[in-house]
């Protein structure tokens, strides 16, 4: 299968998740098919997404059960880029608000995690992710550590995320609650349009023409600018035509959809 001219000029290609490949539980229309044109092409593929609340093994089975063929390297989180930030501290504890992926990912980074202990409240770093379980309890411990001198890191600034039945509260929208209680505001964001997204999907891809593809002008085609690479916004998620149009700068290229930008 052909893919546009427009696209074989990338050897590198970055595909979000949400609004891009897929919107709840249903694939977009085409957009496995695209995927599957990009590998035939040759093209070297990263999955970026600022969902928190699953594990990259989760969105592989995910995307195969959708399908999309993906592989675990393949796919960047922001928990993945979180990890890959804070793996260069000297440990100490965190409280997390967030899911179990989330915590496992700050776990992992070397920290210790202090949730559900009677020392949360006085955790060195508190991390924020969005979750459907946010509670006023996690808030409250969450405000209480930062004023108490807890350095406050944030998974992502996304408001919402697109769903069938309208936008969900995003991850941004928690760490907003926290800033607001504590009136402090986060000294690092993991995700997009982060750097630290980029600098752990560079270190697995390398160099090349790349392109980021999504549906947000405030993250996938933010973060592509500030990382200097080329940006592609499909229109199937989070933004509209008309947004688009007025976005200053816009995105490199401008699509209805995954398989309109690829194969069309």
């Amino acid at each position: 299968m052909a893919i546009s001219p427009r696209i074989r000029r990338y050897e590198q290609v970055l595909l979000d998740l949400d609004g891009c490949l897929w919107v709840g539980e249903e694939a977009v229309a085409g957009s496995p098919e695209a995927v599957t044109a990009l590998r035939d092409a040759g093209k070297a593929l990263a999955f970026l997404t600022n969902d928190v609340r699953h594990t990259p093994e989760e969105l592989v089975q995910r995307l195969w059960r959708l399908g999309f063929q993906a592989a675990l390297s393949e796919v960047v989180t922001a928990g993945s880029a979180l990890q890959f930030l804070l793996s260069g501290r000297d440990g100490g504890a965190a409280f997390v608000v967030g899911s179990q992926a989330l915590v496992d990912h700050v776990a992992e980074a070397g920290l210790r995690i202090v949730n559900r202990t009677e020392f949360a409240s006085r955790a060195d770093v508190v991390v924020v992710g969005g979750h459907e379980r946010f509670d006023f309890e996690e808030l409250k411990i969450a405000t209480q550590a930062v004023l108490r001198g807890a350095e406050l890191i944030g998974a992502t600034r996304d408001r919402t995320y697109p769903m069938p039945d309208g936008p969900w509260p995003g991850s941004g929208a928690v760490l907003a609650a926290v800033e607001t209680a504590a009136g402090r505001t986060a000294s690092l964001v993991a995700g997009k349009p982060e750097g630290p997204m980029y600098q752990a999907v560079r270190d697995r891809l390398g160099d090349g023409a790349c392109l980021a593809v999504g549906d947000r002008l405030e993250s996938d085609v933010a973060g592509a600018r500030r990382a200097g690479l080329d940006s592609a916004l499909v229109l199937t998620g989070s933004t509209s035509r008309a947004q688009a149009e007025a976005a200053d700068p816009r995105p490199t290229h401008v699509a209805d959809s995954l398989a309109a930008l690829v194969l069309g």
